[in-house]
């Protein structure tokens, strides 16, 4: 089992940053993969962001590339989000989630079994 607590979103105009933090409590979170996902208003919970147990492996969506970085410090039980150079439409509740080691990443809900609450992210224009 796993808990995990969402921290750092907020408003900041296009082009800035943010720094989200995922903080996880349990039992062996470095045995977890872990991804960010987004839910935009209307839409679909969508795929951000992914790093391996390790944190040897990344993945990110196209939307995002170049432009959010995902990292995980295993000693505090945490992993990161910075996104920079934000557009209005990277506005979203952005969750983080952990994911049993299927041996590869993995972008879909249903292969993360335990979530965060989220955290709001506005970026205006």
């Amino acid at each position: 089992q796993v808990q995990l607590v969402e921290s750092g979103g907020g408003l900041v105009q296009a082009g800035g940053s943010l720094r989200l933090s995922c903080a996880a409590s349990g039992r062996s979170f470095s045995s977890y993969d872990m991804g960010w996902f987004r839910q935009a208003p209307g839409k679909e919970r969508e795929f951000v962001a992914a790093i391996r147990w390790s944190g040897g492996s990344l993945y990110y969506a196209d939307s995002v590339k170049g432009r959010f970085t995902i990292s995980r410090d295993n000693a505090k039980n945490t992993v990161y989000l910075q996104m920079n150079s934000l557009k209005p439409e990277d506005t979203a509740v952005y969750y983080c989630a952990a994911s049993r080691d299927y041996g590869s990443l993995r972008v879909l809900e249903y292969e993360y079994a335990y979530w965060g609450q989220g955290t709001q992210v506005t970026v205006l224009s």
